[in-house]
């Protein structure tokens, strides 16, 4: 169900459910300018070899299951997918998002080496939220990869479901608008045959409070927490959109692990 204002220069923004939301967002998506992906990017560069590692590591450097939780477009996906000794699951609520995530996975897979790249790849609808059943694809993940999806999710009910997706010891990825952006923003775009501003729901989420809701879940913090700012120098990767953000931090990420409520971690050690 939308609902629909007009702001003081007669622009519409219709607020919508996220899967429809994302629905309609789909066919821009992916060149729609968007800093805070394009940020996501540069940090996930470092980041995610280092999750891949550890996941490795955990299934003793067997095959490794990695679920993108809210994989979009497979912005994320396509990167997995070089990920050798794995099976990579995407999944998200909007089936014009997962549409493209298909056709990109597919280009992909094919661009390839078969001797260099992930055993497997499956995309499913799947609404974190309002989903009963775990795609059985994504049972017993090694890791679980979320990116710029917590800002649309009650903290608890991510950790949640996440949680009934990972083996014991297994690893979660999870990055998100930092909440001095978020005081100041939150996810959208203009539609453009309709010139509407969309919106949706938009939650602020502290570092604390995630760090918290992921204990209380049983996740404990590998590494570090990493916070990133925009800066005057980041302008010409990031697009000319990141400019009134610099100076200001809009993003930050970190990597958990599922720990067993009393006896700590389980699986093999990290080093």
């Amino acid at each position: 169900m939308a609902n629909t204002v007009a702001t003081h220069s007669q622009q519409t923004t219709t607020y919508l459910s996220p899967t429809v939301a994302y629905d309609r967002w789909a066919e821009v998506y992916d060149r729609d300018s968007n800093f805070l992906q394009r940020l996501d990017d540069l940090q996930l560069i470092t980041m995610l070899p280092r999750f891949l590692e550890l996941c490795s590591e955990e299934a003793d450097h067997g095959q490794v299951r990695i679920v993108d939780l809210g994989c979009g477009t497979g912005r994320n996906t396509v990167k997995l997918l070089a990920a050798l000794k794995a099976w990579i699951i995407g999944l998200d609520a909007s089936t014009k998002m997962l549409d493209v995530a298909r056709l990109r996975c597919k280009d992909r897979m094919s661009s390839l080496d078969p001797e260099h790249r992930a055993d497997g790849v499956e995309l499913e609808l799947f609404d974190l939220l309002g989903s009963d059943d775990l795609p059985i694809y994504a049972e017993n993940a090694t890791g679980v990869v979320s990116t710029l999806v917590l800002e649309h999710i009650p903290a608890s009910n991510f950790f949640q479901r996440v949680a009934s997706f990972l083996v014991p010891g297994g690893y979660l990825l999870v990055t998100n608008m930092h909440p001095e952006m978020g005081s100041r923003s939150q996810a959208g775009f203009h539609d453009p045959q309709t010139g509407e501003k969309i919106t949706t729901l938009s939650y602020i989420h502290s570092i604390e409070d995630i760090v918290r809701v992921g204990a209380e879940h049983n996740f404990k913090v590998v590494d570090q927490v990493y916070e990133r700012a925009v800066n005057k120098e980041d302008i010409d990767a990031l697009g000319r959109r990141a400019e009134k953000w610099v100076g200001a931090r809009c993003w930050f990420g970190m990597i958990f692990r599922k720990i067993h409520p009393q006896h700590g971690f389980e699986g093999r050690d990290v080093e």
